[in-house]
């Protein structure tokens, strides 16, 4: 039989245990960074988007982006003005309220927090790995044994 590859083997271990391992963003990471972001300077929502980069957000869709600043107004979290530049469209310009300001703080205390027991995983993780990859060794051997043996 054939040995399947190592990454289809990772993709079907993580199916199988419905693993979101996709190296993406926590899930609701946009927001505390959108609060950073206006904490240093009010913007209007496609400067945002652009400073949303350097966060992992390579492509960060408008529509959430916007979503979750007018949310985040609802909230009382921000509050935003219309700028009516002498040329182009009008722009709303968004800027942190207090209760933004606090917010922001509290995701910056769990995210310290979180970052001690992600640093701790991943030093642990890192005496695991002794040779090339020993999670990928791993999963070869499983795929190998529940495809028939090795060949």
């Amino acid at each position: 039989m054939q040995e399947l590859p190592v990454l289809e083997a990772a993709e079907a271990a993580e199916a199988a245990h419905d693993c979101r391992c996709d190296g993406g963003q926590p899930k609701n990471f946009a927001r505390p960074c959108l609060l950073l972001l206006l904490s240093e300077a009010p913007a209007h929502g496609y400067e945002l988007i652009d400073r949303l980069r350097p966060f992992g957000f390579e492509v960060a869709d408008p529509a959430s982006v916007y979503k979750s600043l007018r949310q985040m107004e609802r909230d009382g979290l921000v509050s935003s003005e219309w700028e009516l530049p002498r040329r182009g469209p009008a722009r709303r310009i968004y800027a942190l309220t207090s209760d933004g300001w606090d917010l922001l703080d509290g995701w910056a205390r769990t995210l310290e927090q979180n970052r001690a027991v992600l640093d701790s995983f991943l030093a642990r993780y890192s005496r695991l790995a002794a040779g090339p990859s020993i999670v990928a060794r791993s999963l070869t051997a499983r795929a190998t044994a529940s495809v028939g043996g090795p060949t």
